[in-house]
């Protein structure tokens, strides 16, 4: 799994040094149909910490991770402050939010709880 990662992450930053509107056409493609997005990522998501959970890797270690890549992320993107303070008020406005993103609500708790559980009760 960390070989596929490594490779895309390469591709992609070669594209984008080399040609950053090839990679835009790839956003623009992949990012066409959000709900096959969503189900494909949430089936690789699934299959992925499956995997890592026979690995012997713990929900503990997962979210030690997620929180490096948090770490991560904000600092690649804090360049982009008004573009996100933009975008954040645009999704707290949406009365929908909760109804379009319960799913993805749910597997946080369910994650969160898990982890909680992992963490506190052994």
């Amino acid at each position: 799994m960390a070989l596929i990662f490594m490779a895309i992450a390469a591709i992609k930053i070669i594209v984008i040094l080399i040609s950053p509107g090839k990679w835009n056409n790839v956003i623009k493609t992949t990012w066409a149909n959000s709900g096959l997005i969503m189900g494909i990522s949430l089936i690789l998501a699934a299959a992925s910490l499956y995997y890592l959970i026979q690995g012997g890797i713990t929900i503990i270690q997962i979210f030690a991770v997620l929180l490096f890549l948090t770490f991560l992320m904000a600092s690649g993107i804090a360049i982009y402050k008004k573009e996100v303070i933009k975008l954040a008020d645009k999704l707290m406005k949406d009365k929908k939010i909760i109804k379009k993103s319960w799913l993805y609500i749910l597997i946080w708790i369910a994650l969160i709880i898990w982890g909680a559980k992992t963490l506190f009760m052994y």
